[in-house]
């Protein structure tokens, strides 16, 4: 079987106001050799969890049934919706998103604990299996659509509250969910110590577990997602090509530093992470090409405004025809 490597990363173009003062300087040759003489076209996925869903199969992006198995807990019967600990900050007349809050094991449990005494007749129960991964189960599907998290972090959460049927019911429930949290004493020590209070949930993900397909022979890169949808059909997650060089089949590298650096304003650490997006995977991943360790390398950049698959065989490497532009001026066209 021809090796092939498929590489997904979120976030690699900068708007346009940012990409020229972000991207000056960067020295990027086999990322911009990989989309000069590769053959390129428009992608529908543009999320790095629609994408997940898509390649294993998970039907209406049900993630959070997904993550609550790699979390160590199987799924129970019902419908299960990631209700993750966010703080909201607000800012004149927005409310920013932050997701950088961090209870400890215990702190989640109490708060957990507190969420399900609140709702005790609602139907509804909380569960904190990892400290930043908190969920419900509900008997039956709510009418609602959701945003990831990682869309949100750092923007004005307002614009991206549930939409949907029930979608009223659940802004009430929400609004219900920060004032008994706020009202909780582990919020006044968080203030009293400097540190952001857990004043919110944010829900995504929802969904009924699901059989994966198994696509993949390998995971490389430190994407926890990603990771949890590996575990779920049992491939091996491995950090880098330097732990263990590529096998037969097919691998996937997910690079998702450049999210959520991007979201928080960070553009030092965006520039940092794609330095070793090139250095770390593109540059060990075209020596392979090179060498015929792999036949074929499709690189997708995931974007809200829209996104692009880029796919580079070695016998395309001979396009030397094809001028590589650098990263501030590639457009998602």
């Amino acid at each position: 079987m021809m090796k092939a490597l498929h590489i997904v990363v979120p976030d690699l173009f900068l708007p346009g106001e940012l990409a020229d003062d972000v991207g000056a300087g960067l020295h990027l040759p086999v990322l911009e050799k990989i989309m000069a003489r590769g053959d390129s076209r428009p992608l529908a996925l543009t999320s790095l969890e629609a994408w997940l869903c898509s390649m294993f199969g998970v039907p209406e992006a049900a993630i959070a049934a997904v993550t609550l198995r790699a979390d160590g807990v199987p799924p129970e019967q019902g419908y299960w919706l990631r209700a993750d600990p966010v703080h909201l900050r607000l800012e004149r007349e927005q409310m920013i998103l932050q997701t950088n809050v961090a209870p400890s094991s215990a702190e989640a449990a109490v708060l957990c604990a507190y969420l399900n005494a609140h709702f005790a007749d609602s139907g509804m129960r909380f569960f904190a299996p990892h400290p930043q991964r908190w969920y419900v189960r509900l008997d039956e599907a709510p009418d609602l659509e959701t945003y990831p998290v990682s869309q949100v972090e750092g923007r004005n959460a307002r614009s991206y509250m549930p939409q949907g049927g029930q979608a009223l019911q659940w802004h009430g429930i929400l609004n219900e969910i920060q004032m008994a949290l706020y009202a909780h004493p582990l919020s006044e020590a968080s203030a009293q110590q400097g540190i952001l209070a857990v004043n919110s949930v944010w829900l995504w993900g929802g969904g009924y577990a699901a059989e994966l397909t198994r696509v993949f022979d390998r995971l490389y890169g430190g994407c926890e997602l990603a990771q949890a949808f590996a575990r779920a059909v049992q491939i091996p997650c491995v950090p880098d090509f330097a732990a263990s060089p590529l096998a037969g089949g097919r691998s996937l590298y997910v690079w998702d530093g450049l999210n959520s650096a991007l979201r928080r304003g960070d553009f030092y650490a965006w520039r940092e992470s794609v330095l070793a997006l090139e250095r770390d995977c593109l540059s060990p991943a075209l020596d392979a090409l090179r060498a015929g360790d792999v036949g074929r390398i499709t690189l997708d950049v995931l974007q809200e405004e829209g996104s692009r698959r880029y796919e580079l065989s070695r016998a395309m490497l001979w396009r030397v025809w094809r001028r590589a532009q650098p990263l501030a001026r590639q457009r998602l066209v």
